[in-house]
C-alpha cells in the first residue's frame, strides 16, 4: 500500500496542491506503532513531506506513512489507483485503525495490550490461539480489509517506471526511493551486483510477508516482480528463509521473461 501513498503524494506535489518542503509536527503520544522510525523515538518530531515519503519507502516507517494518509486522504490515493485500472486494490484505513481494530477483532482493549500480552502471566488466549484468532481479523481478509494482488502491483510499478502513473517528476522520485529502501534480504536476495532493485517490502502480524519491485539490468531492461505469500496457521517456516523463497522466485520469474 505504502507505493500507492507515495504515488498519490508526489503526483500532488509535482501538481502544486502540496507544497514538499512544508513541516509536519508528529506529537510523541499515540504514533502508530511499527518497529522502525518515529514509532520507537521518544521526542516531538518536526518532518518535511518529501522527508516522510523517504521514511515510509526506505525504512517503512509506519507514523510517516498514517502522516502522508491524513494529508493526501484514503479517497484521494484510491482515486489514483482506480484511474490506473486497479480495481481489486483498496486502502481501507491508515495503519494505526487497521492495527486498533485487528486488537479488538480478538479481545484485547487496544493494539497495545495485544503486543504487550504474555500468555504464561496473563493466561489465556495462547500464542498459538491467537495466532490463530488474529488470521480471522479483517485486516487478514482481502474481501474486508486492504487489497491488492501481486498482478495489480505488478501493473502499478510498470505505470510508474514508464511514466504511465502521473506526472514524470512525481514517477521519478517514487522510482528513486524505492531504490534506496534498506531491506534487500527478500527480491535482492536473488540477483547479484551490477543488477539494481528498487523495491517495497510488507509484512503483518507473521502472517503476510510480501516484496515488490523491479530488477533492473546493466542494458538497461528492467522486469517488475512481486511475490506475496501467506503463512497458514502451524507452518513454523522461519522468516528469512521465506525472504530467501521470495528471492528465489523473483529470479526464476524474471530469467523466465528474459529468455522469451
Amino acid at each position: 500500500m505504502k507505493i500507492q501513498i507515495a504515488l498519490t503524494i508526489e503526483n500532488l506535489v509535482a501538481t502544486g496542491v502540496i507544497n514538499k518542503a512544508t513541516r509536519r509536527v508528529v506529537p510523541k503520544g499515540l504514533r502508530t506503532p511499527g518497529p522502525t522510525g518515529m514509532s520507537l523515538m521518544r521526542d516531538e518530531v518536526t518532518i518535511s513531506v518529501r522527508d516522510l515519503v523517504v521514511a515510509m519507502l526506505t525504512i517503512s516507517d509506519n507514523v510517516a506513512t498514517d502522516e502522508l494518509i491524513d494529508l493526501a486522504g484514503l479517497d484521494e490515493i484510491n482515486r489514483t489507483t482506480r484511474e490506473l485500472g486497479l480495481g481489486r486494490t483498496e486502502i481501507k484505513s491508515d495503519l494505526r485503525t487497521m492495527l486498533e481494530d485487528m486488537a479488538r477483532e480478538v479481545g484485547f482493549r487496544d493494539f497495545a495490550a495485544l503486543i504487550s500480552h504474555n500468555p504464561d502471566v496473563d493466561g489465556a488466549p495462547s500464542a498459538d490461539d491467537l495466532a490463530r484468532q488474529l488470521e480471522g481479523t479483517a485486516a487478514l481478509d482481502p474481501s474486508r480489509g486492504s487489497r491488492t494482488t501481486a498482478f495489480e502491483t505488478v501493473s502499478l510499478l510498470q505505470a510508474i517506471w514508464t511514466d504511465r502513473a502521473g506526472r514524470p517528476e512525481a514517477c521519478q522520485s517514487v522510482r528513486e526511493t524505492m531504490a534506496r529502501q534498506l531491506t534487500r534480504n527478500r527480491i535482492g536476495s536473488g540477483f547479484d551486483a551490477p543488477l539494481k532493485i528498487a523495491a517495497k517490502s510488507g509484512a503483518l502480524m507473521g502472517a503476510v510477508r510480501n516484496e515488490a519491485g523491479v530488477v533492473t539490468y546493466p542494458d538497461g531492461s528492467a522486469f517488475a516482480v512481486a511475490v506475496f505469500t501467506r503463512k497458514v496457521h502451524g507452518n513454523r517456516t522461519h522468516p528469512t528463509v521465506i525472504d530467501q523463497r521470495i528471492g528465489q522466485i523473483a529470479r526464476r520469474l524474471v530469467e523466465d521473461l528474459r529468455t522469451k
